[in-house]
């Protein structure tokens, strides 16, 4: 039996671990997003000295996801028990506190456990930890009797391999964008489509007939055909949420321009802000613009300041009207600060990272 739980354990623990690193590893400035609220949130509930660590979100979380990878590895492997099920049982016991405070006083809705392609309320976040943590347990109270399954040399060698390879795969969706885009704005996805509720909600009613007896029905029954309305219930609410909720462009007047920037050919160039936006690959975008197919719009959306964004509209000589959407949204839209979309109608057709900028007739070829 304890060798049946070690063996559960080991894979259990290790298999999650390395899951959720993979995961968050496509997509390290998702998790640096959210690391950044959790320490605005806690700058605000212990001291202000979490400020600090705001600016260094990017590589603190890409070191815990490497982290998440390695440990998941080295479990399987039997890898330094001792040294290993320490870190362990240090990480699952501030996760568990995160997840809890989280859940607890409602301050950050999606813990970003598995990123964007398991999103989990705070409560599952917990709960799934507690499961977690169990094994963990498990682990680090026998940790002196498990034995490395490769002789020490081959074990460094791999460990260090997954270290340096899970660095690599990290910094390079960093400087690109993710390899796999879990969001509502992935290419070839409608953001119309993605903001109208997949399925009306499909409501059932509860009547009682001529006898007395309750009868359940998807449709209204009539008083003139015997029957007595007692109650309803939404029975598919989860479902009938859209995908985007918040998706919103409006211009420095106050006029909506969201069903606008739906229409047509639009070249769409997101800039989180002007002051942390990456500026070394403007040209390329400016040059991009100014060689346009007839028929493409170029617009620009931001959260940025309107004078601000107008200043430096101006420096770069940008010839592209400019939109406010809200932060998150455009965080979600594209991980970089500044990117580039194409978009025909509202489908996506093209994503591209500052690092990345198309040529001109990449972006014309995609007009039909």
């Amino acid at each position: 039996m304890r060798k049946a739980i070690d063996i559960f354990s080991r894979v259990f623990v290790g298999a999650l671990f390395i899951f959720s690193g993979l995961i968050k590893l496509n997509d390290p400035v998702g998790t640096k997003i959210k690391l950044e609220e959790y320490f605005d949130v806690f700058s605000t509930d212990f001291g202000s000295i979490f400020e600090i660590f705001i600016p260094a979100a990017l590589v603190i979380g890409l070191i815990m996801i490497v982290l998440e990878v390695v440990l998941g590895v080295a479990v399987l492997l039997n890898y330094k028990m001792k040294i290993t099920t320490w870190v362990l049982l240090g990480l699952m016991v501030f996760f568990t506190f995160l997840t809890f405070y989280s859940a607890y006083f409602n301050k950050v809705t999606d813990c970003g456990c598995f990123g964007d392609a398991i999103p989990l309320d705070p409560w599952q976040s917990f709960w799934k930890d507690v499961i977690l943590m169990v094994f963990v347990l498990h682990l680090f109270w026998y940790r002196k009797t498990y034995r490395q399954a490769l002789p020490a040399k081959a074990g460094n060698i791999i460990v260090g391999g997954v270290t340096v390879l899970s660095f690599i795969i990290g910094i390079y969706a960093i400087q690109h964008l993710p390899y796999i885009d879990f969001r509502p704005y992935k290419i070839g996805d409608s953001l119309p489509k993605n903001m109208i509720a997949a399925e009306s909600p499909i409501i059932e009613y509860t009547f009682k007939d001529k006898e007395g007896e309750e009868v359940k029905s998807q449709k209204y029954l009539m008083p003139d055909d015997g029957y007595e309305y007692v109650s309803s219930e939404v029975i598919n609410e989860k479902e009938s949420t859209p995908k985007i909720t918040d998706y919103q462009a409006v211009s420095v007047d106050g006029e909506d321009y969201t069903e606008e920037s739906f229409k047509g050919y639009k070249l769409v160039l997101i800039f989180y802000d002007t002051k942390k936006a990456n500026k070394d690959h403007m040209e390329e975008i400016v040059a991009l613009v100014n060689n346009l197919k007839a028929g493409v719009e170029p617009i620009v959306l931001t959260s940025a300041n309107p004078e601000n964004f107008e200043t430096f509209r101006h420096e770069y000589q940008l010839a592209a009207p400019f939109y406010l959407t809200d932060a998150t949204v455009l965080k979600a839209m594209i991980r970089a600060n500044p990117g580039v979309m194409m978009l025909h109608d509202g489908v996506v057709l093209g994503k591209w990272h500052y690092n990345d900028v198309p040529e001109a007739n990449e972006v014309n070829g995609l007009v039909q």
